[in-house]
Formats: structure tokens, sequence, C-alpha cells
């Protein structure tokens, strides 16, 4: 995820209050205000002296002319945090250091220049660093980084098996968000083929409706979590970050508060798209819902074979969690 930081070195406490409300990853402040600014909230601090020194390896650099783009894009290189300023907001010299290193942050004034920042070659700067007094320009910001959108082609898997597979530990993942009716987790045996399973949205005459829950499977299966990366449901701890999706294939970041871990039994669902197979070992419960190919949602007892679901396949190949290039054989 992009880094939020707002340069608060006209210090100031609404501006340093708003910053760690929006969520911002560290605030910029005079040295001597580092205390001041220690009180207001638990965010990380970065401070920069009279001399325009910065702490924790960042540097400040205003690109004017090549000469100044060659000389953040060798610090860059040697490992420092380069914020970059480019005195009419051009995205070239912006392109030409992230293509050289991943150590660029870019000095934004508004949401519009942030949202640009965070996509330029696709790849986008690693943060950027807000300098603004309006505190709603903040909120935005917070906003566009905080909540960073990800976007998968869902498939329409038609269901091939639904076999009882005994006892087995699940993860009931509570997240810090609230879910929404056709919001879910995508989950599978292999990263290769994965099944959505929906969010606990929904009442029922056993249960109320925990909508922040996706009870989400068996221990050893893959989720995908932000960059395009995948984990095991077993390593989900407080904290962690992963991806919930719509139906439409649009993703957002939730953070977990909790991953429950319990022993039930449980059912393995097989799917297939194009000659290719989705699979994913479920709880066999009426609360544990997966979404139909018409957008309906169905619970995993009423499941049946033939019934088209909503999955996700790719090129199989993964290696600790990261997408690979290589023959990988998943039974």
């Amino acid at each position: 995820m992009k880094e939020f930081i707002v340069d608060a070195r006209d210090f100031n406490k609404v501006i340093v209050t708003t910053a760690i409300e929006s969520g911002a990853d560290a605030i910029i402040v005079p040295k001597e205000k580092e205390e001041e600014a220690k009180k207001l909230g638990r965010i990380k601090i970065i401070t920069i002296d009279k001399d325009g020194n910065l702490s924790d390896d960042f540097v400040w650099i205003v690109i004017k002319n090549k000469k100044d783009e060659e000389k953040a894009a060798s610090l860059a290189k040697a490992g420092k945090k380069v914020i970059v300023e480019t005195t009419d907001w051009t995205i070239i010299p912006l392109e030409n250091l992230i293509a050289q290193s991943e150590n660029i942050y870019s000095l934004v004034k508004n949401a519009i220049e942030a949202e640009t920042a965070i996509g330029i070659l696709e790849k986008g700067v690693k943060g950027v660093v807000l300098h603004t007094s309006d505190i709603n320009e903040i909120k935005k910001v917070g906003n566009i980084i905080k909540e960073q959108k990800e976007k998968v082609t869902l498939v329409k898997a038609k269901v091939t098996s639904i076999t009882p597979v005994g006892m087995g530990d699940r993860v009931a993942v509570d997240t810090t968000s609230l879910l929404k009716r056709g919001e879910g987790m995508l989950v599978g045996n292999s990263s290769a083929g994965m099944i959505f399973v929906h969010a606990e949205t929904e009442e029922s005459p056993y249960v109320a409706s925990r909508p922040f829950r996706v009870n989400a499977g068996a221990v050893h299966m893959y989720t995908r979590v932000p960059g395009g990366k995948t984990v095991y449901l077993c390593e989900l701890k407080a904290g962690k970050e992963i991806m919930v999706y719509d139906t439409e294939g649009n993703g957002r970041v939730v953070y977990v508060g909790r991953a429950k871990v319990e022993r039930r039994p449980m059912l393995l669902i097989e799917a297939e798209y194009n000659g290719k197979k989705l699979s994913a070992v479920l709880q066999n419960a009426e609360t544990i819902r997966v979404v139909g190919g018409d957008g309906s949602l169905i619970s995993v007892v009423d499941l049946k074979v033939g019934d088209e679901i909503l999955g996700y396949v790719e090129e199989a190949g993964r290696h600790f969690g990261m997408k690979v290039e290589e023959t990988i054989i998943e039974k």
C-alpha cells in the first residue's frame, strides 16, 4: 500500500489531528515540535531541522532541472527516501525517477495530484507528501490512499462436485470494516483457481448477520492481500491487510480485527471454468454462502452440481505468496 505523509512543517494542531484521523502514516514536523506532536496521537513522526535535514533517511529535493533529477535518482538508488518537489508539478521527472527506483515520494497539494502520483507508470510513487492547510483535502487524500482499489476479473464457473471431507480447522475472518451485500473474499486450495465466499451480511433463522465477517474456510487455503499477493488463511491475524471484492471484481483493502480458528465439518467444493479447476474447502453450514452466476447468494448446503458460481482463475505459480512463472501442479 502507498504511504500517506502530511507535511506539517507549519505546525498546526488541527492539521496534525486531521492527519491522524485520516489514516496518515506519518507527519513531518519541526524538530522542536516533535514532543508536542506525539501528544496528539500515535503516529510516525518525521522531523525537519532548521537546515532542512529530515529524519528517518528522508531527503527533500526540489526538481528545477535535469541535474536535480539526477541527484534525486542517485540518492534514491543509495537507499534514501526521496521526497520530490517539482516547481510546476510536471509528471515527466517523476516518471523518470520511478523507472529508476522505488524510493520516490511526491509532494502534492491536493487529491487530484495525489491520485495522479500513485498511478504514474501504473506503478506509482512509493508515497505522497501532502502540503495543504485544507483539512478536507487531507481527508480526501486519506480516502484515496487508504481505500486503494484493485480490479480482478471474476468468472462464472460450473460446480463439478461437492464432497464432505470430515472435520477440519476453519478460519472466520472478522474485519474492522462493515462489508456490504455483494462483498466477500476469494479463497482457494490453489491460487490459480479461487472461489468467491460471501460475507455474513444476511440474516438467517439460526443466527444474526455479522457483516464484518467472512467465514473463509480451511486453514490451508489461499486468499488475496494487497499487491496481487496471497497468504494462507492460517497466517491471518489482527492488523493484517486483506482484499475483499464485490461481485463485479472491484476490490478494496480492509484490516483483520480477529481471525478465529475453530474445528468444524467441512465440504470440498470443486468447479471448472474453460478447463481450469477451482476448488475450496468451506465449512458445512447454512450461513456459508457462495455467489451464483446471476449474483444470487447460495448457501453451501443448497449448492448443487451444475450450478454456476463466481470465482477467479490465473496462471498457477506462487512462491511465498508472489506470482511466478513456473510449472506447478496442485491436486
